[in-house]
């Protein structure tokens, strides 16, 4: 059932117009389209950025595979166009649409969006406002499709809350279906004799009551219109429920048997290039490490596994689907999945003698990894990628990531000798009691990799250190600590560089506006949401790109919305204050987190004096 008119409207006005216009056509390789006069429901999956990262995004697959293995539901996607495709959509009056049936957004029962990154969230609004939607929940009418999110931002919901109906904590694939179906039924009881919806005051009535039902019976589901925050002193002091009726606080959904949910085997191909253009597959959702900065490893708890024969046969299925000629196998820390070995020989023993090379990103450093470049392989030159966060133990001891440089060193040493050319070592930096001994690490543990790369090749490999700044993350113990100021990077950042004498060694540091801006949206409160809008309507898109984000904007914005940033991101919170994102629970909950910063705390007393 696709939209022929506006299809050839596209045609003729928009897509030779744009750049990349693969990415607007849809007809990818294993899309599926349905009927939607045969279906009870439709659903439209989005994520707020380009195609080329969405299309990366395994997630994406993941549910838009499960829904469409439904008979009674359709799955199409959509995502944020580039700013030349949205002036043109706007300038001809074409709402934002599916790739698969041209529907326009407006015209589906439920929108999802997958909220990944802070500094995209204008995206969001771009997305909501093309698809012919009002922008905030309060002004929507059952007429309206159900803006549903999920994603790790809504860990922390407060600054996208006034235009989102609901927002979903916790596992993606039993809460989807779930919502969707609930949302049909609440739609029938509010459907007119002749099909339509009421609107005006009695239509928002309508869907307030509707939503209170989505609250009232989905543990997972936040709909934050029925909570008011209040302030003092520009911090949080409480969030009220304005009805009795719904929850105080927000519990996850949470797959138990991970190996039961049926993995994607026939991902769509994109026509286009894409950021990762391989085969993705799940192995472990969680991780074994407790890691005081992450806060990955506490909202996907607990630890989850798939067997190694459901893991080769979907990767079998999707080789044959699709014919990609890599297969990378995703989790938190993929070589602590309990059966790795196993699992890495029987892949190579599959798809080797296909040219088909298999990928293992995050690599945890332990001893495991002295072996582990022999394990992997490396048909191709290649790059080894580890993340050991910091270069000194007893730092490492204060963030709880328990690894060793010599296993590290050792490590590499392996990799070289197994053709990889380069590594890349992630840090980070600003975390709570950093010292100059901290950031020389970064640089000597660097440059000790590239000596040993010398004396395994004869001449220096590339090793990049990648740098971030810390921006301590809702739901983890360093959650009531405060980030370092603009002033504090800069220093570091230098300070690094004059550091450095191996000019094989590059010291890659983050972009200190963009780390500061995740900082204010990441630790925000509901009125950052303002602050979103005005970055918004005067031009903010695409941020997530370098080239696109403007630094000024977003700080006039936040002036002009009148956000004190000082109180917000740098100010430390104490133990008993109200955080703005209190209201969601995550395994093991806030009295976990309070007795690791009470850990935390201790020990950075008896580092302050090291040296």
């Amino acid at each position: 059932m696709i939209n022929q008119q506006r299809r050839r409207l596209l045609e003729s006005r928009v897509w030779p117009h744009v750049q990349t216009p693969a990415q607007y056509v849809g007809g990818e390789r294993n899309i599926v389209v349905k009927d939607h006069r045969q279906l009870r429901g439709r659903l439209c999956l989005g994520f707020p950025d380009a195609y080329t990262i969405g299309m990366s995004h395994h997630g994406l697959q993941v549910l838009y595979s499960l829904m469409n293995r439904r008979d009674d539901w359709c799955a199409e996607r959509v995502f944020t166009p580039w700013p030349d495709m949205e002036s043109l959509l706007r300038k001809h009056e074409i709402p934002l649409y599916s790739l698969e049936t041209f529907t326009s957004l407006a015209d589906f029962d439920v929108i999802g969006l997958s909220l990944q990154y802070e500094i995209s969230s204008p995206n969001v609004l771009t997305m909501i406002d093309l698809g012919g939607l009002p922008l905030e929940s309060v002004d929507r009418t059952m007429a309206d499709p159900l803006l549903v999110a999920g994603g790790p931002c809504c860990q922390n919901p407060e600054p996208m809350a006034d235009y989102f109906d609901v927002m979903i904590m916790g596992d993606g694939e039993p809460a989807l279906p779930e919502i969707c179906d609930l949302w049909i039924e609440l739609r029938e009881r509010y459907r007119r004799d002749d099909g339509t919806f009421a609107g005006g005051d009695e239509g928002r009535r309508q869907r307030e009551e509707a939503v209170a039902e989505i609250a009232q019976k989905l543990a997972y589901a936040y709909v934050p219109r029925f909570y008011q925050p209040e302030y003092e002193s520009n911090r949080i002091v409480s969030l009220s429920r304005t009805r009795d009726d719904v929850p105080a606080t927000i519990a996850p959904s949470v797959i138990s048997d991970l190996d039961g949910i049926p993995l994607p085997t026939s991902p769509i191909v994109p026509y286009i290039e894409c950021v990762h253009d391989r085969i993705a597959i799940e192995i472990m959702r969680g991780c074994p490490h407790l890691c005081r900065f992450c806060q990955s490893t506490v909202i996907k708890r607990p630890l989850r596994i798939r067997e190694v024969d459901t893991i080769v046969d979907a990767a079998i299925e999707s080789y044959r689907n699709t014919g990609y000629n890599e297969i990378s196998v995703l989790s938190l820390s993929s070589s602590d999945y309990p059966h790795f070995a196993p699992l890495i020989h029987r892949l190579h023993e599959v798809f080797r003698p296909l040219g088909v090379n298999i990928s293992v990103p995050s690599l945890r450093v332990n001893d495991q990894l002295r072996t582990l470049p022999q394990l992997i392989g490396n048909d191709r030159r290649s790059s080894l990628t580890l993340a050991p966060e910091v270069a000194r133990d007893d730092m490492r001891e204060q963030i709880r990531k328990k690894i060793k440089n010599s296993d590290l060193i050792e490590g590499c040493r392996v990799a070289f000798q197994n053709n990889y050319e380069a590594v890349k070592l992630y840090f980070m930096c600003g975390l709570p009691g950093e010292r100059p001994v901290d950031l020389d690490g970064i640089v000597d543990l660097a440059e000790e990799i590239a000596t040993v790369g010398k004396q395994v090749k004869g001449r220096y490999p590339r090793v990049t250190a990648s740098v971030s700044n810390f921006v301590p993350k809702a739901h983890t113990p360093y959650q009531w600590n405060g980030m370092q100021r603009r002033e504090y990077f800069k220093w570091a950042h230098k300070y690094l560089w004059s550091r450095r004498k191996i000019r094989s060694v590059n010291i890659k540091c983050h972009d200190i506006e963009t780390s500061l801006l995740e900082g204010v949206l990441s630790r925000g409160d509901r009125r950052t949401g303002k602050v979103v809008r005005l970055a918004w309507e005067r031009g903010a898109r695409m941020d997530g790109w370098t080239e696109y984000l403007d630094p000024q904007r977003w700080w006039s914005a936040i002036e002009d919305a009148g956000l004190d940033v000082e109180r917000q991101v740098h100010d430390k919170y104490e133990m008993m204050d109200k955080l703005p994102w209190d209201h969601v629970n995550v395994k093991f909950g806030r009295a976990y987190l309070e007795k690791e910063q009470g850990r935390a705390t201790v020990q950075l007393a008896a580092m302050a004096d090291a040296t």
